[in-house]
């Protein structure tokens, strides 16, 4: 694992975002299958995509605060 993979985990909770997008972003980051549909949100599809580009675009989007 890369430095990369944990700054950008922790840029992602100090910013606040949502819990979905991060689970997504991270799982989207590592190559990991997506979740079942039924457990699948907007969120977490803006995260694994995000993830998957290696890119935070849409993560102030997703933001609790």
């Amino acid at each position: 694992m890369n430095s990369t993979y944990y700054e950008t985990v922790d840029q992602l909770e100090n910013m606040g975002v949502d819990p979905d997008y991060l689970q997504g972003w991270v799982g989207g980051y590592l190559g990991n299958p997506q979740r079942e549909e039924q457990r699948v949100s907007t969120a977490y599809s803006a995260g694994f995509e995000d993830g998957q580009n290696q890119t935070t675009d849409h993560a102030a989007d997703w933001t609790t605060d």
